[in-house]
């Protein structure tokens, strides 16, 4: 049997997650009373029982403390069960915005603000997170996104994707990301905002990337960026990083960055073990 245990934070996908996991065939519960997460799994372990896949959510809307959780969870370790932990986060950017739109008090300070609620909520799910087999940050993820990621660990079987590299593009005059890892600016290059076919078009369009790529600095820079890219990303895995944005930016977000996020977004699939997503920020 596998069984996978979806935890993290408030507003970080979690709900999500267990409802991929359901369409795939998994049998879900969430938010169990702690006491019967021992009952649950012994019956799991019953003669007779066909279910072969679980999926089992806990968050900090837990009947007890989650520290209590943790020692139940270790508890199982102990008495012989396995299985994984799922941990679900997102920036507390993104996390504050989707409580915005949601317009729902956050668990841990109903009546405070979402803000701190978040603060105390990482406190709580802090070593949560460090043991967890898998974290998924979904700051920079499509649901189509989230759902080929996690069928390709728990349904297909394959090698997690440690690391999530969120290609960006974006207009300086719109302000730098806010969760941008590394930032790299490309208003060297000739703009096509200033040729009149063009300027209504955006890097999405082959007219605009044929103008941008005809440059040869345009190549020299690409080629430097790759390197260093599939430089550093061993790296960041080997420290624990989950996820990396790497923002192009030109000047309203339009052409050139959309251009070149698009040219190393092509270029970084498939080139290890780590996911690679692409995310115009600034393209209506």
């Amino acid at each position: 049997m596998r069984f996978v245990v979806v935890t993290g934070m408030s507003g970080g996908g979690k709900a999500t997650a267990i409802r991929i996991l359901e369409d795939a065939g998994y049998y879900c519960v969430d938010n169990l009373p702690v006491r019967l997460i021992g009952k649950f799994m012994e019956l799991l372990q019953q003669p007779g029982n066909d279910i072969s896949r679980v999926c089992l959510g806990l968050d900090v809307r837990a009947d007890v403390p989650f520290v209590y959780v943790e020692q139940v969870l270790e508890e199982l370790r102990t008495q012989g069960y396995t299985y994984e932990t799922l941990f679900m986060d997102a920036s507390d950017e993104t996390i504050i915005r989707r409580y915005k739109e949601t317009r729902r008090a956050h668990p841990v300070e109903p009546k405070g603000r979402v803000e701190d609620g978040i603060r105390k909520e990482r406190e709580i799910l802090r070593q949560t997170k460090a043991n967890a087999d898998y974290v998924i940050d979904t700051s920079n993820l499509l649901v189509r996104e989230l759902r080929e990621q996690m069928l390709k660990i728990f349904v297909d079987n394959k090698a997690y994707d440690s690391l999530m590299v969120t290609v960006m593009s974006f207009g300086f005059k719109h302000g730098i990301p806010t969760d941008a890892d590394l930032v790299f600016d490309v208003r060297f290059l000739p703009n096509p905002y200033y040729v009149e076919e063009l300027k209504h078009l955006t890097g999405n369009d082959a007219p605009v990337q044929e103008f941008v790529n005809s440059f040869p600095q345009t190549q020299v820079f690409m080629d430097k960026l790759r390197d260093m890219i599939m430089f550093l990303i061993p790296h960041y895995i080997d420290e624990g990083k989950n996820q990396l944005v790497i923002a192009i930016g030109c000047t309203g977000g339009q052409h050139r960055s959309v251009t070149m996020a698009g040219r190393l977004y092509r270029e970084l699939q498939d080139s290890g073990d780590f996911g690679v997503t692409l995310y115009h920020r600034d393209v209506k």
